[in-house]
């Protein structure tokens, strides 16, 4: 008899959201059109909870009435269905399981629930078995997922295996080399062969002992290509040029590079030429000339780290700002979601262990065409179309909910990222620079592991990624994705940005490759570290797999002894688990200990060989002039179009280009707003529609006003460098700066950071010819510009079978201004000029320095004096698309001059800028240029005209059919509608007659803003309450055990004691799991004493309550809206659920004022339309008929959502969730409860510069003001 109980859920019909697309994908993409319909059932199998805990938990946590049918034990389906389950293979984070677990214990805490989760498919209709198979094979990833069977299982309590001793390799250190090799071979190691018999010459020659198999695994993570850069560091010995055109530029950087070399390393024998050599010359050379007075001097090497002087409230501060990309190409090619997700998530944690705040976060990716058909999926491979879009969900959703703003994404499209997807994170970070430490650490000291469990996820990725990839390697590198745990990795960044925290940790490193033997091992020369003291997910790990396991989330930090048990309290204070796991010794080596033994003992000076010393010689190819990509049209069918003089299809073509068009429904899946310092949306203008260039935030000050601004851009042109991978990386290097410039920046402020990604190196010369090129490339412009690199990250595997993606270097660019610098890149006004600013080039089609830096310091100059008023850089596509992109925001047209040259238009213009300049300022422009010797640099292009259409000659396309050229390209990939509806909503506006008056004045009310795990919007919600003048109590809710959860929740009571008002903030409240947001929320404040506090504060104080985003969530299944208590919600309940889209929202919304009914928008004037950011998965509003005429009849209905015409509307373009009768928010029937989906506290000076309309509604201000 099974103590197991089972439940099903389904989504109601009208809510499947996820059961429609998938129907959609199984008809349309698999091409399996006898499918009628698909249903999508979560199942959860729950033991260890009481009949009563258990019944309470299907009505609110498992399920919720209003949107979900819950079955117990089975569920009814046709004989002639085809039904499947699918769970995560074992060691796998579940999210839904773990929130699931947590959400119960809510109920009743002492209780110790294991639940285990699947998704069932019931697909119905007439499939063949062929047909079934393929739809099986589009739901499971193997990688991460597998089958299971729809019988109940006895227990979900897993007996673990006592893991047996680690084994040691007898005879090893005087084997012979052919048994050696054997061994070798047997172990699929990541490190060469000759690394592996300079571990046995270790072994024999001084520790006179046979090596663990730990040791043997810990070697081959810490000289592995990932984590020390071995490929990077190889020897070059011999370097040969092959004949060409170009020869001599590139020949005469090397011979730079060799007399800076040996100028900067005089009398040093043990500095040879290598890449990583020279990919850091140019930095070394520069810092000796004094150009790199701002670079942060440290051992601790956790990002690129430059000293800013600002200002905060008028007085100086120097404050860090840090920067760094990371690159996770392998896990997101096996595994899209988590391999994109702990993408993002390794490059935060490159600055925060260099204890800074992150606060923007920009995505460049590589794909080949995702509109291809499945059928064209290379075998082993995950079709192209499912890897882009389950990368960018990966990725969105971790960014999403740590409550990191995207600033900035872009994903470039190249036949032979089909080897391997190319998946970049780049990340800003910032802090005062009191807070922050750089010591030693010293014998005694100890090391705290802060942060995420162990398990088997994650074991390997270092030395996976590492790898060149077959056919049949995706399917055992499984185990070396992770999951990512957004909550947890958000309670590290709240507990690191706390100024008392940082200051007492003397070192810190991420938990990465490598896991606690690198992570750890890093931190000092001497260690004695205990893995039995390592928090581990699940029992039965053994010594290797604690040493090496990657896990996420977790951070190893280095404390003095005194100062160990006050960072463990304000570990606690964050719910976050902390422990002691090693000490510092005097003896500089590396032991770990495991069940009382010592598995590994090396001393630090064979780890810091980082293997055997690699040799190999360099033969650099040409590029061939016949192919020069300057001198030809990029696009073929552009080219052909010119060829035959269609402007018109040469223009539409051009905008239709997989690298030119619209990845808006991808770049919306983001959350770009959160933070409030986001000074550009991605899209900017009315309509939003013109993509931004850059990224542009404000420095995340914690309290006080600051005008400073940091930028972020990326240059790189997969078709030029693959052309020339030398001027690739020259061309990189100018494109990201020249769209700094375009943005108001100045250009000699910056500081690059480079990403390389290359094919798989052999011992052919020939092989390393497009990384030396590249880095020649860039050393070049390093040197030209006088501006360094100060940072980087290689990957040098980017190779499967015969296949090599791209020699691809991308250059980003990082600049700090002031907010006054900054301009939109969307045209203006009717009548201005467009002029175009281009740079010289010299014989080998490089850009002539000095007149590009004079360009930009004029270009500067003339966005200063607000001469330009917009710019936009040009790329490899040239003028068409530029002008194109800076009219859609607006819908305003452009007239091109018929004397503009047809390559102009379409050819590469790397560097040249186009500006926007009112009519009558054109005069200052050809002044400035012809006093900085310019003159001919700059020639007038066309106009903005009043017509709404673009005009070249006799030719005319008009907006609309442009628009529709540049959207339908990627629509199937990455939709940004799921509906055609677009009726108008004819429901008026509600004047009360009356407002609720407040009959317990304050002189400054108290606000109470809960924190849960998932919460991201307590800062900002802080931040709008105290500047409309009340006072905050933010508090954390612990749930690390049934202890924590009852003083949480005294606590809560307390806080709410002391409050006049609730604000539920933002954010994913634990991710937005179970299946379905603000269950956590919602169930905790379902707790006896929790809600008898809120009534008392609602009923017998006047207070009031507001929700915004996931805290409408929790206002709505809590019943305090549209009820104005907390009540169970029933069948006919309104709620909130999945948009129509079935994705992530992130945009600027209009939303319009339609009732004065509550305290909470007495500021807002009545019938007016504001503009405010959404970013959510689940605003969708929905309820019966009677429910909706009851709330307009009441005043009940806030907001909603409106068209450019202030018309509420059913438009997807406007109404982003699809909410029924467009409404976005809604109160209580006295409104003294106020919840809506669009986050008003997210607004500030200079923040969204580029959207048009009001931003402040005053919801705080009112909120305050009904208490005085």
């Amino acid at each position: 008899m099974s103590n197991v109980k089972r439940v099903y859920v389904e989504k109601k019909a009208e809510f499947a959201v996820q059961a429609k697309e998938l129907r959609h994908e199984i008809r349309s993409y698999l091409g399996i059109e006898t499918v009628t319909g698909v249903r999508v059932l979560i199942r959860y199998d729950v033991e260890n909870l009481s009949e009563d805990t258990f019944e309470k938990a299907c009505n609110g946590i498992f399920a919720e009435p209003p949107v979900d049918v819950l079955y117990l034990e089975s569920f009814p389906v046709f004989d002639k269905d085809h039904v499947f389950s699918v769970e995560y293979l074992p060691g796998q984070f579940d999210q839904r399981a773990d929130s699931a677990e947590q959400c119960v214990q809510f109920i009743k805490e002492d209780e110790s629930p294991v639940i285990k989760t699947a998704t069932t498919y019931v697909i119905e209709g007439n499939v063949t078995e062929d047909e079934f198979a393929a739809i099986k094979n589009h739901c499971i990833n193997p990688v991460d997922s597998r089958e299971t069977g729809m019988e109940k299982p006895e227990t979900l309590v897993t007996v673990f295996e006592e893991p047996e001793d680690v084994k040691v390799f007898d005879g090893f250190e005087t084997m012979p080399e052919a048994e050696l090799k054997a061994l070798y071979d047997s172990l699929g190691l990541a490190m060469t062969f000759k690394d592996f018999q300079h571990i046995q010459n270790y072994y024999h020659g001084e520790e006179h002992r046979n090596p663990t198999m730990t040791e043997i695994r810990v070697l081959d993570t810490y000289w592995s290509d990932h984590c020390r850069h071995t490929t990077f560091s190889t020897e070059l010995k011999d370097v040969t040029f092959g004949e060409g055109d170009y020869k001599e530029p590139i020949v005469n950087t090397y011979k730079q590079y060799l007399s800076d070399h040996s100028e900067i390393f005089k009398g040093r024998e043990d500095k040879f030429v290598c890449l990583m050599d020279l990919a850091l010359m140019a930095m070394r050379k520069l810092k000796k000339e004094g150009k790199l007075a701002d670079q942060e001097e440290s051992d601790e090497i956790n990002a690129c780290s430059i000293v800013v002087p600002i200002k905060v409230d008028g007085v100086e501060e120097e404050w860090l700002i840090n920067f760094k990309n990371e690159t996770h190409n392998h896990p997101t090619e096996i595994e899209p979601f988590g391999g994109a997700a702990t993408c993002l998530g390794g490059a935060i944690r490159d600055p925060l262990s260099g204890r800074t705040y992150v606060y923007q976060a920009m995505r460049v990716t590589g794909a080949a065409d995702p509109t291809v058909s499945v059928k064209d999926t290379l075998p082993g491979k995950l079709p192209q179309k499912k890897i882009v879009r389950e990368a960018a969900h990966g990725y969105s959703s971790y960014g999403n909910q740590i409550g990191l703003a995207t600033g900035y994404v872009k994903e470039v499209y190249h036949p032979n990222y089909v080897a391997k997807r190319m998946e970049i994170g780049a990340v800003m970070g910032a802090a005062p620079r009191r807070a922050v430490q750089r010591l030693t650490s010293d014998p005694g000291d100890i090391i705290i592991l802060l942060g995420g469990r162990t398990g088997r996820d994650g074991i390997g990725g270092a030395t996976g990624s590492s790898k060149a990839h077959n056919t049949q390697s995706t399917s055992v590198c499984g185990a070396e994705v992770q999951k990512g745990n957004a909550p947890t990795e958000r309670k590290i960044q709240r507990l690191f940005r706390r100024e008392e925290v940082a200051h007492i940790i003397k070192k810190c490193n991420d938990f990465g490759a490598g896991g606690v033997s690198v992570a750890i091992g890093e931190l000092a020369d001497g260690l004695r570290i205990n893995l039995d003291k390592v928090p581990k997910k699940y029992a039965g790990l053994d010594g290797t797999e604690l040493a090496i396991s990657e896990s996420q989330e977790r951070m190893a930090v280095v404390v003095a002894p005194e100062d160990v048990q006050t960072f463990l309290g304000y570990a606690a204070e964050e719910n976050l688990e902390a422990v002691e796991v090693a000490v510092v010794t005097e003896d500089p080596r590396l032991v770990l200990e495991w069940r009382g033994k010592e598995i590994v003992n090396l001393s630090r000076a064979f780890l810091d060989t980082n293997g055997a010393h690699q040799e190999t010689n360099v033969e650099v190819e040409m590029p061939e002039e016949k192919e020069n990509y300057f001198k030809k049209i990029a696009a073929p069918k552009v080219a052909e179009a010119v060829a035959a003089n269609d402007m018109k299809a040469a223009w539409m073509t051009e905008l239709a280009d997989l690298n030119v068009c619209s990845q808006k429904g991808l770049v919306e899946m983001f959350d770009g707003s959160i933070g409030v310092n986001s000074v550009y949306m991605p899209f900017g203008g009315k309509y939003q529609l013109t993509e931004t260039q850059s990224m542009v935030a404000k420095l995340p000050v914690a309290k006080g006003d600051c005008d400073t601004v940091t930028m972020m851009s990326y240059g790189f042109d997969p078709y030029l460098s693959s052309w020339s991978p030398y001027h690739g990386s020259v061309y990189a290097v100018l494109e990201s700066l020249s769209r700094i410039v375009t943005a108001g920046g100045d250009y000699k402020k910056v500081r690059f950071t480079f990403q390389e990604y290359f094919r798989r190196m052999s011992e052919d010369p020939k092989r390393w010819s497009q990384p030396f090129a590249a880095l020649l490339g860039a050393y070049n412009a390093q040197i030209g510009f006088g501006l360094p690199s100060i940072g980087g990250k290689d990957s040098m595997s980017g190779t499967f079978n015969d296949i090599d993606v791209p020699p691809t270097l991308v250059s980003f660019a990082v600049d700090i201004a002031k907010e006054k610098d900054i301009i939109t890149p969307e045209l203006k006004a009717v009548g201005d000029q467009l002029v175009l600013f281009t740079i010289k080039k010299d014989e080998f089609d490089l850009p002539d320095y000095a007149q590009v830096m004079k360009l930009y310091d004029t270009i500067h100059a003339l966005i200063q004096a607000g001469v330009i008023v917009s710019a936009y850089a040009l790329d490899g596509k040239g003028l068409v698309a530029a002008v194109s992109k800076m009219a859609f925001g607006n819908k305003l047209g452009v007239t091109v001059n018929e004397d503009v040259s047809k390559e102009t238009l379409f050819a590469p213009g790397f560097g040249n800028i186009v500006a926007e300049v009112p009519a009558e300022k054109v005069a200052e422009v050809k002044a400035a240029f012809d006093a900085a010797g310019l003159a001919g640099y700059e020639a007038l292009v066309g106009w903005v005209n009043e017509e709404e259409s673009f005009i070249y000659g006799d030719m005319r396309i008009s907006m609309e059919e442009a628009l529709h050229a540049w959207t339908a390209t990627l629509e199937k990939v990455f939709p940004t509608r799921a509906t055609e509806n677009k009726d108008e909503v004819k429901t008026g506006l509600y004047k009360a007659d009356n407002i609720y008056v407040c009959k317990n004045k304050v002189a400054k009310p108290t606000v109470f803003i809960p924190v849960f795990p998932g919460t991201n919007c307590e800062y900002d919600s802080a931040d709008a309450f105290e500047r409309a003048g009340a006072n905050t109590i933010v508090k954390v809710f612990k749930n690390m055990n049934a202890n924590d959860i009852r003083e949480s929740v005294d606590e809560f009571v307390k806080a709410i004691e002391q409050s006049q008002i609730i604000m539920f903030p933002g954010g994913f409240s634990a991710g937005d799991e179970p299946d379905g947001s603000a269950k956590f929320f919602a169930t905790a404040f379902r707790n006896a004493k929790m809600t008898e506090a809120v009534m008392k504060l609602l009923n017998e104080r006047d207070g009031l309550a507001l929700g915004i985003c996931n805290g409408f969530q929790a206002l709505i299944k809590l019943g305090l809206v549209p009820y104005g208590e907390i009540r169970p919600q029933s069948a006919e309940s309104p709620t909130l659920t999945y948009n129509t889209i079935g994705r992530h929202v992130s945009k600027m919304v209009y939303t319009k004022v339609v009732s004065n009914k509550s305290p909470w928008l007495q500021g807002a004037e009545l019938g007016k339309v504001y503009c405010n950011p959404a970013s959510h998965g689940e605003g969708r509003f929905v309820a019966p008929q009677e429910w909706l005429d009851k709330l307009f009849a009441n005043g009940q209905v806030a907001t909603q959502y409106v068209n450019e015409a202030g018309v509420p509307t059913m438009d997807e373009e406007w109404n982003v969730n699809g909410s029924y009768m467009a409404i976005e928010g809604i109160t209580s029937p006295d409104g003294r409860v106020l919840g809506k989906m669009a986050h008003s506290e997210r607004r500030d000076r200079s923040v969204a510069m580029n959207i048009y309309g009001e931003q402040d509604i005053k919801i705080f201000e009112s909120g305050v003001a009904y208490f005085k």
